[in-house]
């Protein structure tokens, strides 16, 4: 596997085709509901950037990683705890369908949460 990504596109296209396109719904459904952000690759995962790292995402064996900041966990832990995960982190598993939805719902969160980062500094 190679050790260093530019683009999303390469991270996405070291996988296996059925986890090529769960990444590709969960880049999707990101994409939709930050339309604004920018795509990069940081800490060598897909990354998407508003004023600020917003959310990140990962595949590994058994699940997707989904890192929208312990702020973006923190406001959605209710709906989060039927998942493992972390601090800042949550682990979707792969082999059940993607909870698309609520991606969509935390994304917009941090959205928020970063144009209002803006407004502070003005």
């Amino acid at each position: 596997m190679k050790n260093s990504f530019n683009t999303i596109d390469e991270y996405i296209a070291t996988f296996p085709k059925e986890t090529q396109e769960i990444l590709n719904e969960v880049r999707a459904a990101i994409k939709e509901s930050a339309p604004e952000a920018e795509e990069k690759i940081s800490y060598q995962m897909p990354t998407f950037f508003l004023n600020g790292n917003l959310v990140h995402f990962a595949a590994y064996k058994n699940h997707i990683g989904f890192y929208p900041t312990p702020s973006g966990i923190e406001a959605f832990k209710k709906e989060l705890s039927v998942y493992e995960g972390a601090k800042g982190s949550v682990q979707f598993p792969i082999d059940k369908p993607m909870p698309l939805k609520l991606i969509s719902r935390i994304v917009k969160y941090r959205v928020t949460e970063n144009l209002k980062k803006i407004k502070k500094k003005k």
